[in-house]
């Protein structure tokens, strides 16, 4: 039996009522899952925090107990959404799978750990380019001047400007597949596109970075690395697609 007679369209169709509770219910679980590493974040509040303040061998300072509440809620969050990526992305694919063939469904599937991967993978980088360039070029300016002194809400508000765009990109090349394997994204778009998604991601290595010509090229690189990357990566798969497109058609 060929792919095209397995995957039978309108097989599991629904109305439009029940894709909203389908999709209700997906949400539900998503949050769930959210709440849960949320709890285990809030309860493992202080080693998280000693993991992040070990690098820069500095004591930060709050000034109101609401940057205590601020800094539990914001460590609680990060780890509760990087645990949940790997669930939206499963939840994402579940609902879009029946609209697949079974050989689309087993390849896509295989996106949903690589973007835990890269997610995380986008954070150590943005970490190690924050504690390794950044602050030490933002201290380096003070040359004495001032008495230095970081409040947590300040300090972790910035870190996290830095690193999370750094997530989010590194994700891109699971997205350009995935968009790819379902034939809403082609190289020919992205190549097209090539100039605009250099200038959107120069803009974005100028907006987290501080004004050093230097760190804000070693900052975009990178990015516009992943982009080519996506490019490629987005040819692999739309070759394959096109193959079995043209054995479909010869049989």
């Amino acid at each position: 039996m060929s792919e095209s007679e397995e995957h039978i369209p309108g097989e599991k169709e629904m109305n439009v009522g029940g894709h909203l509770t389908e999709l209700r219910n997906r949400l539900i679980v998503t949050a769930v899952i959210f709440l849960l590493f949320f709890i285990i974040g809030f309860i493992n509040v202080k080693s998280i925090y000693n993991f992040f303040i070990d690098d820069i061998n500095m004591q930060l300072t709050v000034i109101s107990p609401a940057e205590i509440i601020w800094i539990y809620f914001s460590m609680a969050g990060l780890l509760a959404f990087a645990g949940t990526i790997p669930v939206i992305a499963y939840q994402l694919w579940a609902f879009v799978s029946p609209a697949l063939t079974p050989k689309e469904k087993r390849v896509s599937l295989a996106y949903i750990p690589g973007s835990l991967i890269l997610f995380v993978l986008g954070l150590v980088f943005g970490y190690i380019v924050f504690t390794k360039l950044i602050f030490p070029f933002l201290l380096s300016l003070n040359d004495d001047m001032f008495h230095v002194m970081f409040t947590v809400e300040r300090y972790f508000g910035f870190l996290l400007k830095v690193t999370m765009p750094f997530a989010f990109l590194f994700e891109l090349p699971v997205i350009t597949m995935f968009l790819t394997s379902l034939g809403i994204l082609t190289p020919a778009f992205m190549i097209k596109n090539r100039k605009y998604a250099y200038f959107i991601l120069i803009v974005i290595g100028v907006l987290i970075t501080p004004p050093d010509f230097v760190l804000q090229i070693v900052v975009a690189i990178p990015l516009i690395i992943i982009y080519e990357l996506s490019i490629q990566l987005c040819k692999v798969v739309y070759r394959k697609k096109q193959a079995q497109h043209e054995a479909f058609m010869n049989e």
